[in-house]
């Protein structure tokens, strides 16, 4: 299946210890490569994280942003032994400073009043995997859909491509009739007598250096099998990659071997779509 490696997707989740969520960005890349930004208190989930991505993707850079939002009163607690201490104590005080006044706000700041509830780690990391899996979810599905556009775009390249190579097939014996009348015009205009057959073997040397039927015969098969690859339910980024090199290759070689204005344009137009394929080749897993 096609997808593109350029996406963003996020997801948000509510627990206990607060709101969570995680915003995915991603962009090409030759392998995964992971950016991982995590609170402190979930940096422990890293390495898990890591590995959840990992089977869920396989090529593209990867930016990875968790957010925890405190959940009020839920995360926060008063120490009662401490504040029943700074109440004896004020109470204590109160003869010798009547004029001393507490603020509530100045009280919660004296160290220990105020108190951070235990977090379950686990429970934690749970979450966070859950959020994570969702994000994947719409993250895959962008990656499907932008895949999808980019599927039907190399398709019809690869048409393009195809009625060019039908068409160089089509011209290839009107060239040979007239690599062969070019020759016979050379010949005649010599001024020293031509030896028996030299015109037979010129002509099969030209003929020789300009044959393109092997070219030809390879973009063919370049041309099915991408259409095969781009059928496959996996990631397929490399075997395109791979294959948009073998179509330039042919390309260049038929470009070399034109003995006419015809087939010259022809491997110019050749090398316009596959280059345009590769563009979009970089783009997918």
């Amino acid at each position: 299946m096609i997808r593109s490696m350029t996406a963003y997707a996020s997801a948000e989740a509510t627990t206990p210890a607060g709101t969570l969520t995680c915003e995915l960005r991603t962009v090409n890349h030759r392998y995964l490569e992971l950016s991982p930004r995590l609170p402190e208190e979930l940096r422990n989930a890293e390495p898990a994280l890591r590995e959840r991505i990992a089977t869920r993707l396989s090529r593209g850079k990867v930016d990875v942003i968790v957010r925890r939002g405190e959940s009020h009163g839920a995360s926060l607690q008063i120490d009662d032994a401490m504040v029943g201490r700074l109440s004896e104590l004020a109470l204590a005080m109160e003869a010798r400073f009547p004029r001393l006044r507490i603020e509530f706000t100045e009280l919660l700041r004296f160290p220990g009043v105020l108190q951070h509830a235990q977090v379950d780690q686990e429970a934690q990391q749970a979450a966070l995997l859950g959020v994570l899996d969702c994000a994947l979810d719409a993250l895959t599905a962008t990656r499907e859909r932008e895949g999808a556009k980019l599927g039907e775009s190399l398709r019809e390249r690869l048409d393009g491509i195809e009625r060019i190579v039908a068409e160089v097939r089509g011209w290839m014996p009107d060239i040979r009739v007239a690599l062969r009348a070019r020759l016979e015009s050379r010949l005649a205009d010599l001024k020293q007598p031509v030896e028996p057959g030299r015109l037979e073997q010129e002509l099969l040397l030209q003929v020789t250096r300009s044959d393109v039927d092997e070219e030809l015969d390879r973009l063919s098969t370049h041309i099915a099998e991408t259409r095969r690859v781009l059928g496959l339910k996996e990631p397929v980024g490399r075997r395109l990659d791979f294959l948009m090199q073998e179509f330039n290759r042919e390309a260049n070689t038929l470009g070399s071997k034109s003995v006419d204005a015809r087939s010259t344009n022809a491997a110019v137009e050749l090398k316009v779509l596959i280059e345009q394929m590769r563009e979009q080749v970089q783009n997918i897993e």
